[in-house]
């Protein structure tokens, strides 16, 4: 494959045309503006040009001039994400490095590792996330979810949803499962924010981890001294056994801190802004009780929304030979979960928010070895909350229009920075 310098030349697999790289589109591509809940339009055009042309993979060009293939389609996004030659080590040749990093920052923990290292260290914290783990906490977060909605039902009207309700329900849960003190949510919070705005500063985004790493670290310290019953005690006796190293367990707590409120506390607020914009869906959750009902309807606004919104990086660590297009080895991927989500060959009309359509093969938690640990957590938390909020104030509504809110376009989680909300 050729140099990736503007003005030269890619080389496309599968006997294609070249392109040059003065026309290989820039990613990640902006969403349009009315439309907020929808992929970026580019995105869209070229799923529609692989669908039609039988060729799933594009190149695309990244920041710093590379020009990873993009996969456009959901049936080569599964397929790869589920393939052993696929890395998800960043230090891999080729893996797409989607904003300027320190490499002094080092990975988050085991989901920037292959198998089987991968497998080992996953292992080692998936117990907490089995199912029937996460459904008997479902008792205390419908608590924790109830008493979030009497403070906002006895607080000001209007106000912000997502530092009132979206955000505190994720944080109080992880927090309560991993041992850390609520109290100190505004720190974690700010320095999360920080490691996932798209636009940070390399040096910004290392201290931030750094912060995060010394508090924590210093949280399994203490638990190796003063063991409790949380995930932080489980962590710090593995590096007790000697099958962790401090580092390790530290570097495993940011990633399971991060990822259990971020997203969740997105997938909340996104998910109410969309609902608003669609009332007769807002009205099946607002009417029924069926816990079928709010099941479905989580996995339908996962398909529909999208959190990861940049894709997820991948690097081809042998020659891969897919659905006539060749990636060679050292070449990244980039698998846009949000286009995947809507391929009309999967999802017919998928552009349309449906809560009855039945959406659970959506890639919204990946695919394959690598998909998210903390799904059941998050599928749970959904459900109460999309079960519970719109019942309990069925009057919640915006309190300014959907062209004032504004969303996270300079994340690499997507969302909403804020949402008035009255009743």
């Amino acid at each position: 494959m050729a140099d990736t310098a503007a003005g030269t030349t890619t080389g496309t697999p599968g006997g294609s045309a070249p392109e040059t790289a003065d026309t290989v589109p820039d990613f990640p591509m902006p969403r349009a503006a009315r439309c907020p809940f929808d992929p970026p339009p580019a995105l869209t055009e070229l799923q529609e040009k692989a669908i039609r042309e039988e060729a799933p993979l594009t190149r695309v060009r990244l920041w710093d001039g590379s020009t990873p293939w993009l996969v456009t389609r959901y049936a080569e996004q599964r397929a790869l994400l589920a393939d052993p030659r696929v890395s998800a080590d960043l230090a891999s040749p080729g893996y797409p490095v989607k904003a300027p990093r320190d490499a002094s920052s080092g990975g988050l923990s085991f989901i920037m590792m292959d198998d089987p290292e991968h497998a080992r260290m996953r292992r080692m914290v998936t117990a907490p996330f089995a199912i029937k783990r996460v459904e008997a906490m479902r008792p205390a977060v419908q608590k924790i979810v109830d008493d979030l909605i009497d403070e906002l039902l006895a607080g000001p009207d209007p106000v912000d949803l997502v530092e009132a309700f979206a955000l505190p329900v994720p944080s109080l849960v992880i927090c309560e499962l991993l041992g850390v003190p609520y109290a100190d949510h505004d720190f974690f919070q700010q320095n999360t924010k920080t490691m996932i705005n798209r636009n940070s500063a390399p040096e910004e985004r290392t201290a931030a981890v750094r912060e995060l790493a010394g508090y924590l670290g210093r949280l399994v310290g203490e638990r190796l001294a003063d063991p409790a019953d949380d995930l932080l005690t489980g962590l710090a006796e593995r590096v007790r056994a000697g099958e962790l190293t401090h580092q390790q367990a530290t570097e495993t707590a940011v990633l399971l801190l991060i990822a259990g409120h971020e997203t969740t506390a997105n997938m909340i607020a996104l998910g109410t802004a969309a609902l608003f914009e669609h009332p007769d869906q807002l009205a099946l959750l607002r009417e029924s009780d069926d816990p079928k009902l709010v099941a479905g309807a989580v996995e339908e606004l996962l398909r529909y929304l999208n959190i990861t919104h940049s894709g997820r990086s991948r690097a081809a660590t042998e020659d891969i030979e897919i659905a006539g297009q060749t990636v060679r080895a050292g070449e990244g991927l980039l698998v846009p979960n949000e286009i995947g989500n809507r391929d009309p060959e999967v999802f017919p009309d998928p552009d349309r928010l449906d809560l009855r359509r039945d959406a659970r093969r959506h890639v919204a938690f990946g695919f394959g070895v690598h998909q998210c640990l903390g799904q059941p957590l998050a599928r749970m938390e959904l459900q109460v909350v999309y079960g519970t909020l719109y019942r309990r104030i069925p009057t919640l509504r915006l309190a300014t229009g959907i062209e004032n809110v504004p969303f996270k376009h300079d994340g690499f989680v997507y969302g909403v920075h804020e949402l008035p909300v009255t009743w």
